[in-house]
């Protein structure tokens, strides 16, 4: 008979650079298990698996070798560091187990560990001479290490905490505060995620505009890798919005000009257009003043060559939010910078309405209505979109694209609403002060008609 091939091992807790296997296939496991039986070998990682101790002991004692691997390229310290258990990583590496080895995904004892957030078990390898994974943008030559390079020595997280949709983080930088992205061990294997990380570096190296987040520097030698940009202390427009609701036209008009500015800026960029993509409250940040700017990236398009892009594949909820999303890229269409003024339309109409689109709807089902060309419905009273702002929104959303504006006529309409709105309240402020006076020369010249009769007649 012909020598077996190594059995893969499937309990407990799996590679964390490898693909989601989803649940268990029983007839795997116990032809696993069958082998396993008759050989030791695939035995010790079950007994690591377990925390068997007395059991590992025998075992390496009869001459099993501490270093054998599974199928899968992984060893006995894996598992063990899979399973957060620091005592029988211990008796490993004291019975010579290679402290760093690799499985079929590139994926260490240490990232394992650092995974499953096994802490003990973390600072246990590294006493051992473990090497944190090398992040996939490192570079050999030093003078390859990009200008932008932060050392990730230097972010301190003792204070820190989420903000802006959870994906960036607090931290303090060379004594000023900053906000972290954060990208975890998963990037090591997905492809798309690697780009995506640098199409966003490439990106925000390019963009320099008081409407739009200031770039920092980023982590990209070592792991985990992460994005710096400045800390803007008043939050998103998603919580200011969901905690003021409607706000006053004029309030709503200033936000959407800083917010059109910013857009612009991008879509004018040289020398390609950047298509933001998932413009929507979540993605604007207000700095100390309370003006808003664009923020996240992630999914924006650099329009090179042609004048169009289209995602490789259906854009999924967990991509963007589709409560804001145009319908040709629900669609899964070729779509251009008109995709971010739709989404324009959505934000500046829910400033005035005070809720969501289609607020009664799954997010799921909203993309639809949009593709049936239904739009949110204007509820609030006519005296809360002055001049044309309700024309300029339903132009910003039209079902065809090449219909709709661009940020620059819709900033020179707005700027002409914006002037209307300051003259109006100008107007107001001063009739509001004449009117104590008119008040008080009425109340002063008024005499009653009898007694001015009587005081005339006696004199």
């Amino acid at each position: 008979m012909g020598a077996k091939s190594p059995a893969r091992f499937t309990l407990g807790r799996q590679s964390s650079l490898a693909p989601d296997r989803g649940g268990k296939d029983e007839d795997e496991e116990s032809i696993a298990a069958a082998v396993a039986a008759v050989d030791p070998r695939v035995r010790l990682m079950y007994l690591a698996n377990e925390g068997d101790i007395d059991g590992i002991n025998t075992m390496l004692e009869s001459g099993t070798n501490v270093n054998f691997r599974d199928i899968d390229g992984r060893t006995a310290l894996h598992v063990a560091a899979c399973q957060g258990r620091p005592d029988v990583v211990q008796l490993l590496l004291s019975r010579g187990a290679e402290v760093d080895p690799m499985d079929r995904w590139g994926s260490t004892p240490l990232a394992d560990a650092v995974y499953y957030k096994n802490h003990d078990v973390i600072k246990l390898l590294e006493e051992h001479g473990a090497e944190p994974p090398i992040a996939p943008m490192h570079v050999q030559n030093a003078r390859e290490v990009p200008e932008y390079e932060i050392d990730a020595k230097e972010l301190d997280f003792s204070n820190s905490e989420k903000i802006t949709k959870g994906t960036f983080r607090l931290a303090s930088w060379r004594g000023i505060k900053v906000a972290v992205k954060t990208f975890g061990e998963e990037l090591f294997t997905d492809e798309d995620k690697v780009k995506a990380f640098r199409d966003e570096l490439t990106l925000l190296q390019k963009i320099r505009h008081p409407n739009v987040v200031q770039f920092l520097g980023a982590v990209t030698q070592s792991s985990p890798m992460m994005i710096v940009t400045e800390y803007l202390s008043k939050g998103d427009l998603r919580e200011y919005l969901d905690r003021k609701r409607a706000l006053k036209p004029e309030l709503a008009v200033k936000f959407a000009l800083d917010i059109a500015r910013g857009m612009n800026y991008l879509h004018e960029h040289k020398p390609e257009a950047i298509i933001h993509r998932d413009l929507e409250p979540s993605n604007i940040l207000r700095d100390d003043s309370g003006h808003p700017k664009v923020a996240d990236f992630g999914v924006s398009k650099l329009l090179v060559v042609k004048n169009t892009v289209k995602e490789d594949k259906p854009v999924t909820p967990q991509d963007t939010s589709w409560r804001y999303m145009a319908p040709e890229v629900y669609r899964n269409e070729e779509y251009d910078t008109k995709v971010d003024v739709f989404s324009f339309a959505l934000i500046l109409q829910e400033m005035i309405e005070g809720c969501v689109p289609f607020p009664m709807s799954q997010e799921s089902e909203v993309p639809k209505a949009y593709v049936a060309n239904e739009r949110p419905p204007f509820n609030a009273p006519a005296k809360r979109y002055p001049l044309v702002l309700k024309e300029l929104i339903q132009d910003c959303w039209d079902k065809e694209p090449s219909r709709r504006p661009t940020f620059r006529q819709i900033i020179t309409k707005l700027e002409v609403i914006s002037h209307h709105l300051e003259r109006k309240n100008r107007w107001k402020v001063r009739l509001g002060m004449c009117l104590p006076i008119f008040g008080g020369l009425m109340k002063r010249d008024y005499v009653n008609p009898s007694s001015r009769s009587s005081h005339s007649f006696n004199r």
